[in-house]
């Protein structure tokens, strides 16, 4: 009961003096706006220049889009038309070249994916950039994949994949 009497006789009048002084003292700080800026309009000027939608401009920038795209789906559509091989299904990045041998007459390389070891020889196919294998060397296995251009063309791109010594 002594703390609830303490709560009931509280004097605020001090702190609502101070509260209406501060704010009869205090002015607030307005920064004044600049003028709007006066819109000065431009004169066309481009008129007499040749029209960029013009439609004989558009046919023939067509044509040549159908005509380019038409060279590029042909170099992916030989490869479509193929059967797969197994090495296809691994990203070009997973598998590790490991070895090379010279097999009758013809240079082998041997790659591991997921701990599996394959030969391969030149003309087979690996990755999933339709990666063909060009050459092999002691050291390299050179592969020529298709693969899309930031323009969305299917382009010839050469890849090497490098011996990989073991770590013990």
């Amino acid at each position: 009961m002594l703390a609830l009497a303490g709560c009931i006789g509280n004097d605020t009048t001090d702190l609502r003096d101070w509260v209406t002084q501060e704010r009869a003292t205090a002015k607030p700080r307005i920064t004044p706006l600049s003028e709007p800026k006066a819109f000065v309009p431009q004169p066309y000027t481009t008129a007499e220049l040749t029209d960029p939608f013009n439609r004989q401009k558009l046919t023939q920038a067509l044509r040549r889009d159908s005509e380019k795209s038409a060279t590029n789906m042909a170099l992916l559509e030989a490869e479509q038309n193929r059967r797969k091989q197994e090495l296809e299904s691994f990203p070009l990045d997973t598998i590790t070249m490991v070895g090379s041998m010279h097999q009758s007459g013809t240079e082998t390389a041997l790659v591991r994916v997921n701990k599996l070891i394959y030969q391969v020889k030149p003309g087979a196919y690996m990755g999933q950039n339709y990666g063909r294998i060009v050459k092999i060397t002691e050291n390299t296995i050179r592969l020529r994949e298709i693969v899309q251009d930031p323009a969305g063309d299917w382009v010839e791109k050469s890849t090497v994949l490098e011996l990989q010594e073991e770590s013990k």
